[in-house]
């Protein structure tokens, strides 16, 4: 009976080997960029609006930009346990080995579970130390704990909701993957106005809407994978870890996870350099340009998300031409946004500044640092399709490597070292000067490890 029912809902992922490849990537990618740009919007609308706050809204503004880092941190155990075992789980699903891929997809939700535990109680305990650890002053420290004492009760919520989310898209149901994010984010935006304005909560209202909006995701994404819809099914007996698995997850989730972590410790290093050389307003900035970021790269990390379930696919098939047509379509794509968009944000920075504040010192600030810090990222769309391959072949080391190049080895110590020779500009100016190098780096090792993996398929 089981055997049946999974035959006739393995139809919906065959066609990752078997649908046309343009048509495929854009039935994918559509949805996942659409999903990964309504995503943004839980971060992006709260930050709008709190920038807008009558009044406060410049310092609320950089108060909620502190609270960074832990949000990303969130995020990045969340991807380590989804991004760690989607990739893998659609190798499975190419090799129609139905049992294993939900083996992967329940030991996941463990260590979802297991993540947001832990993590909320830690950052309970310890928030406001490691707020002004990460740059908070005594005129932010207020804002910053208060938005941030409620966005972790709901700390579960968004594990669930962007962990296992990925596991709808590496199936093939990339629609049902952004409806699920389209869902909370129509919510959060709806609530922000009545939390913050009508009902005069400010911050906090952020804070609340946001984790009511992903509690609402989260019920979607687990009601799904519990479903006769769904190709794999998320089964309790499933979620008692398994040391082999478990191992595998956390090989290639490692990546993704350094990846948004690090951006953590990067978020960390700059706003704490911005305070000790510039003050408040240079925090301010970064808090902008963090979110422009988020606007630029959110996309195109869509983009490779909806192309990686079919390398991947295709690479536990057996079918290297598509896997290269795939990956060399991605590139296009990735290169092309990355160049267009932070090509805008380098020469008409103002058209992005404008909109998070109105203050308008903080915005001719802005205006002016953030042509040299988006100046390396018009080429990061190499970087990014290059890293997506590797995490879609499963190829956990080269993928480590490269998510600790940019931000642990390259833009870490510049930030630290060039402030002490050019002053403040030197952090902005750390940023253009690793992702050269990094893109530089990640290409002749891509193209190197890429003739190997194909000798053995």
């Amino acid at each position: 009976m089981q055997g049946t029912a999974v035959k006739e809902q393995g139809r919906q992922d065959e066609r990752l080997g078997s649908a046309p490849l343009g048509k495929l990537i854009i039935s994918m990618a559509l949805p996942a960029v659409a999903a990964q740009l309504i995503n943004v919007l839980y971060n992006i609308v709260d930050r709008i609006y709190i920038g807008h706050i009558p009044g406060q809204g410049d310092v609320a503004l950089t108060g909620v930009g502190v609270t960074f880092p832990i949000i990303m941190l969130v995020s990045a155990f969340s991807a380590f346990a989804g991004m760690g075992g989607a990739p893998l789980a659609s190798i499975e699903l190419g090799k129609k080995d139905y049992e294993k891929a939900e083996k992967i997809l329940g030991n996941s939700a463990g260590l979802i579970v297991l993540f947001s535990v832990l993590l909320t109680v830690f950052f309970m305990l310890f928030k406001t130390p490691i707020l002004y650890a990460f740059g908070a002053s005594e005129v932010t420290i207020g804002y910053a704990e208060s938005y941030i004492g409620v966005y972790l009760i709901g700390t579960i919520f968004v594990q669930t909701a962007l962990g296992l989310n990925t596991f709808i898209s590496g199936q093939g149901a990339s629609k049902t993957a952004m409806l699920s994010v389209l869902i909370g984010a129509v919510i959060n935006i709806c609530l922000d106005p009545v939390f913050i304005f009508l009902l005069g909560m400010g911050v906090k209202g952020a804070a609340l809407a946001t984790v009511i909006s992903q509690a609402v995701s989260a019920v979607w994404v687990a009601r799904f994978l519990t479903s006769k819809k769904s190709v794999i099914k998320l089964r309790t007996s499933n979620m008692r870890f398994e040391a082999g698995t478990v191992k595998l997850i956390a090989a290639l989730g490692i990546s993704p996870f350094i990846m948004q972590s690090t951006e953590s410790l990067v978020s960390i290093t700059l706003n704490s350099g911005l305070q000790k050389y510039g003050g408040d307003l240079y925090v301010g900035t970064m808090a902008i340009m963090t979110s422009v970021m988020q606007l630029v790269t959110i996309p195109l990390q869509g983009v490779t998300q909806g192309v990686q379930p079919i390398i991947s696919y295709n690479f536990g098939a057996g079918n290297k031409k598509r896997v290269r047509s795939a990956f060399l379509r991605m590139l296009a794509i990735t290169f092309t946004g990355m160049f267009v968009f932070c090509g805008i944000a380098v020469i008409y920075p103002s058209v992005y500044a404008g909109i998070f504040t109105s203050n308008e010192a903080l915005t001719k600030l802005t205006v002016q640092v953030m042509p040299t810090y988006f100046l390396g990222m018009t080429i990061f769309g190499i970087q990014s399709a290059c890293q997506a391959t590797f995490i879609a072949l499963g190829q956990a080391k080269v993928s480590m490597f490269i998510a600790l190049l940019r931000k642990v080895i390259l833009l870490i110590p510049l930030a630290i070292i060039l402030p002490k020779y050019m002053g403040v500009m030197g952090i902005y100016r750390a940023e253009p000067v690793a992702d050269v190098l990094s893109v530089l780096t990640t290409t002749v090792l891509f193209l190197i490890t890429v003739k190997k993996i194909e000798r053995r398929m």
